[in-house]
């Protein structure tokens, strides 16, 4: 059996696997462990186990260590730890309390506020999910109390999270960075304009929404004076502190993206203590969630080192770049195909999943096309984002649908979510057609 009939037939393995809901770190670890024990063992041409248990054990646990020991990957606790401590220390709820201030008179102002609140904790947290759920606490049960329609006040909020895929940092982009070898400090820079263009389309979508239908978002009556909305103002300053200094740092030259989460982690933990916010209780809690989520990522990262050093041993990327090259597909018909097989996986897989599987297939066909692999990151980024809000597994819809229960059905908060959709498409099909959305603010990078 050749390497290549062991790679399909190990791909195969993988999405059956997935399909029956095994965790996706054991899946990927162990589909790469059999087939490259395979592959050692069939090498001669008759099986020889005893001549593949040594090379299997060296692969496997010398791409475990190295993903592990990597500088970059210790980034990934500290913005983890940056927006657990945020939240415990009442930062990120801040910045929703200020545009719910200053958008109470405007129909449907609490519904942008509540994207706005999820861009701003997307930029000091990095975790879409994460996001959808802190924001879904905070803004959906107080859009229902108002008589808010149930689609929108939880579509806005699940469509919202998607923006902690893309505006940095990002968790997404740290791993993609990690697995192409790009800069992340470029990454984080490039999601910033499509970001902040995605936010503008759902403030969009919202305004429009609440012309045609007056009904679905009542108008807060409350007198709120300009004293009370500059004081809301200015109570949000730590956050945008911790945003200049994250982007700005990055940006400017002054840190790389690990010091930059170090650096805001600390003032994060020390403004919470000056403003007695954090408590010791407080600060363990941030700190063991931590630890759980990041134990999680990293699992899953191992697994996918493992099986993206199994894909090289096969040789099936090599084959399918070759394939490409033969039908002599156009840029646009290539990335026509990937984004159909990204939205296809989308569905049903979580992010992080997704992209660890096909990284390593895609990447090849992209550098042989020679196209840009930051603007390529930020269209992989897009493409999952969709892919956290679209059925029928939309893990940002379930995050809402456990937050609000009977208040809102699944399928009246997908129905609302269509219209965020469409944004959605839209974004992506401008980030594909002018590369330069993406590339502008890396290329400018000191």
């Amino acid at each position: 059996m050749d390497a290549s009939t062991i790679g399909l037939i190990a791909f195969a393995a993988v999405l059956i696997l997935l399909a029956l809901r095994v965790p996706i770190s054991f899946t990927l670890a162990g589909v790469a462990a059999v087939g490259t024990f395979c592959i050692f063992a069939f090498r001669t041409g008759t099986f020889m186990p005893e001549r593949a248990i040594k090379a299997t054990t060296s692969m496997v646990f010398s791409n475990s260590f190295d993903l592990i020991h990597s500088y970059d990957l210790s980034m990934i606790p500290l913005f983890i730890a940056l927006g657990h401590v945020a939240y415990k220390a009442d930062i990120t709820t801040r910045i929703y309390h200020a545009a719910r201030v200053w958008l109470s008179a405007v129909p449907g102002g609490v519904a942008m506020a509540s994207v706005m609140g999820c861009g701003g904790f997307s930029a000091i947290t990095g975790s879409s999910i994460a996001c959808a759920s802190t924001m879904g606490r905070i803004c959906t049960p107080e859009m229902l109390r108002m008589g808010y329609d149930n689609r929108l006040a939880t579509a806005s909020v699940a469509a919202g999270g998607t923006l902690g895929s893309l505006i940095p940092p990002s968790v997404l982009f740290i791993i993609y960075g990690i697995f192409t070898e790009t800069s992340i400090n470029k990454l984080f820079v490039a999601g910033i304009l499509p970001g902040l263009l995605t936010l503008a389309g759902f403030v969009l979508v919202i305004y429009l929404w609440v012309k045609r239908d007056p009904a679905s978002a009542p108008v807060d009556t409350s007198e709120i004076t300009y004293g009370e909305r500059f004081r809301a103002a200015l109570l949000a300053w730590p956050a945008l502190v911790l945003f200049l200094v994250i982007i700005g740092g990055i940006y400017g030259g002054i840190f790389t993206a690990t010091e930059a989460a170090a650096v805001c982690l600390s003032a994060a933990v020390l403004i919470g203590i000056a403003q007695r916010k954090l408590t010791l209780t407080s600060i363990w809690e941030a700190f063991r969630e931590t630890c759980l989520q990041t134990a999680s990522i990293f699992f899953i990262a191992a697994g996918a080192k493992i099986f993206v050093a199994f894909v090289a041993l096969t040789g099936v990327a090599p084959a399918i770049v070759d394939v490409v090259t033969a039908a002599e597909l156009s840029v646009f018909w290539l990335m026509l195909s990937i984004a159909l097989i990204y939205l296809l996986l989308g569905m049903f897989l979580d992010p992080i999943g997704i992209m660890v599987l096909t990284l390593p297939l895609m990447v090849p066909l992209v550098e042989t096309y020679g196209l840009d692999l930051i603007w390529f990151g930020v269209v992989v980024i897009k493409l999952l984002e969709i892919g956290l809000i679209t059925p029928p597994v939309g893990l940002n819809v379930f995050v809402i649908a456990n937050v609000v229960g009977k208040e809102a059905p699944i399928d009246r908060i997908f129905a609302g979510i269509a219209r965020f959709l469409s944004v959605d498409v839209i974004v992506l099909i401008l980030l594909m057609v002018f590369p330069a959305i993406s590339l502008l603010l890396p290329n400018s990078m000191m």
